[in-house]
């Protein structure tokens, strides 16, 4: 059975960092590409970020480009959302989904929520 839990979220002021972990099982973990993507309250989801299988390629929301940093380790089945210079329009809450090719995601976690208020 394929799991995706995400951890790490909580509330921060503005400006302040979190690093959010996606721990995966059920799969081979290696051989698929990751994302983080977030819902704000009210609206609809929006993706964050993308790394394929190697980790070598990495892909990011314009409105996240250069706080952001995606990452993986293949050997932990672990995904992780660095997150640096948060503001309040990053609340939202946090999944990791598997990528399934051509930006489609078959697998989901049940999210982890991060607060930016001061």
């Amino acid at each position: 059975e394929v799991q995706l839990v995400e951890s790490g979220g909580g509330m921060v002021q503005p400006g302040g960092s979190l690093r959010l972990s996606c721990a995966a099982s059920g799969f081979t973990f290696s051989s698929y590409g990751m994302n983080w993507v977030r819902q704000a309250p009210g609206k609809g989801p929006e993706w964050v970020s993308g790394i394929n299988p190697g980790g070598g390629t990495t892909l990011y929301a314009d409105s996240v480009k250069g706080r952001f940093t995606i990452s993986r380790d293949n050997a932990k089945n672990t995904l992780t959302l660095q997150m640096i210079g948060l503001e309040p329009e990053d609340t939202a809450l946090y999944y990791c989904a598997r990528g399934q090719g051509g930006g489609a995601m078959d697998y989901w976690g049940k999210g982890t929520l991060v607060t930016v208020s001061s």
